[in-house]
């Protein structure tokens, strides 16, 4: 309803009408501000970015259980975490690397803060009444090293894994999403395998096992993006549809820390 409409019965004063302009405009201004936050923010991208930080954080916390599978041995973070590499495929191809780059950091931060909730939880004196105070301990502590390699892997991978995407689309004109996914997952998880077992490893383990667990790890976390592909593939698809975006990275910057650039 415009701001100079009155409804029959109401009182009208004509020196009001002097104002009507800059009103006007300033509801015009509200509105498109409003508009382009919703442009911005959409349930569908919240609820990804919100899935996309819990896996993260699961990943973390059961990453310190290893496993062995036909005589190697996996972290348990590995049934989980790719599935944060499907999302950050999912969110680069619909929203774009922008988008993305804001979800990666509040993963980040979140994941931080859990961190330092656990360490200040083990920190505070222990009731008496509670038994299990060493447990709860090795459950959630971790080595310090490990902790600082899994947030800088994590921030090389995901950076990777967006950049990809958001090149090869272009490259691409949009089509061959599969490929790209694949491509992306391979340089993203590479990176993340290289950089956390280099630096929570090195001069623990041989370099030979190091390079056993980087590979191994990189093609177990690909091969579960190739499985899970054509269900990727007709989520992008229904996603794109209802949202009715389909996002070109051109002419944006690159540079992981422009948070603030939406």
């Amino acid at each position: 309803m415009a701001i100079n409409s009155f409804s029959p019965g109401s009182v009208y004063s004509p020196k009001w009408h002097i104002f009507a302009p800059i009103i006007n405009k300033r509801v015009l201004e509200n509105h498109d501000k409003t508009r382009k936050m919703k442009k911005q923010v959409s349930v569908v991208y919240m609820m990804c970015g919100l899935l996309f930080t819990v896996c993260l954080i699961i990943a973390n916390i059961v990453g310190q259980k290893l496993f062995t599978i036909y005589g190697f041995d996996l972290t348990a973070g590995v049934l989980i975490f790719p599935i944060t590499y499907i999302l950050n495929d999912l969110i680069a191809e619909v929203w774009g690397y922008r988008k993305m780059r804001l979800i990666i950091w509040t993963g980040f931060f979140m994941n931080f803060l859990t961190v330092l909730v656990f360490r200040i939880s083990i920190w505070a004196p222990a009731s008496p009444h509670f038994a299990n105070q060493q447990a709860f301990a090795t459950v959630l502590q971790g080595a310090e090293r490990i902790v600082v390699a899994s947030f800088i892997a994590f921030l090389f991978g995901s950076f990777l894994n967006a950049y990809v995407m958001s090149k090869m689309k272009i490259m691409q004109r949009g089509r061959h999403f599969s490929v790209r996914a694949v491509a992306s997952t391979i340089v993203g998880e590479g990176a993340d395998s290289l950089v956390f077992f280099t630096i929570a490893f090195s001069g623990i383990l041989p370099h030979h096992a190091l390079l056993t667990l980087i590979v191994t790890q990189t093609a177990l976390k690909t091969a579960y993006e190739i499985i899970a592909l054509p269900l990727t593939n007709l989520v992008v698809r229904k996603v794109k549809q209802f949202e009715r975006t389909d996002v070109f990275d051109k002419q944006i910057s690159y540079n992981p820390f422009k948070v603030k650039e939406l």
